[in-house]
């Protein structure tokens, strides 16, 4: 049976029994939190406090794309952002884990804090995407994400983006 798009994952970080997004700072993949690949302030960072719209503020996560396919590769692989933040004062990027395929993610002390030595974009296509090559069945890649919102920043209902991972496979 060929890789469909149940078969790609977003899990959360942040030890093996995690379930909550605000403990997704990197370090062990949960086994059993996915979440959608439809990323907001709702289900993966807290809504920005008025304190934090009026001075800006910068926010990280760590995740992990899984290959939960049985037996099937997902090769020349890419993640991107099809549908970035339709506010004009906000924007999500993502990088890749620095560690690389099948390895645990560093940690990160607080959401405030970057991830060292990653490098942040917003590819908006698969050709412009984030490489991760091939990702065997049941192996995982980590990919941090985050969202920066400006300085003076009106609220904004339903500030959503998209995080998109794709492939061709081996079968």
């Amino acid at each position: 049976m060929p890789i469909v798009a149940t078969d790609l994952l977003l899990r959360l970080s942040g030890g093996a029994g995690n379930t909550d997004p605000d403990a997704a700072l990197g370090g062990v993949m949960s086994t059993t939190t996915s979440i959608s690949t439809t990323v907001s302030e709702e289900n993966l960072f807290n809504n920005f406090t008025a304190a934090e719209t009026t001075a800006g503020s910068t926010k990280y996560r760590g995740l992990y794309l899984l290959n939960n396919h049985g037996t099937i590769s997902l090769t020349v692989s890419a993640v991107y952002i099809p549908t970035n933040t339709p506010s004009t004062t906000t924007a999500a990027a993502i990088a890749l884990a620095g560690e690389g395929v099948n390895a645990t993610m560093e940690t990160i002390t607080d959401e405030l804090t970057a991830p060292v030595g990653e490098t942040f974009s917003a590819p908006a296509t698969f050709g412009a995407g984030l490489s991760t090559g091939t990702v065997a069945a049941g192996q995982r890649y980590g990919l941090w994400e985050r969202v920066i919102v400006d300085a003076l920043s009106p609220a904004y209902d339903n500030d959503d983006w998209q995080i998109a991972w794709q492939g061709t496979t081996t079968a």
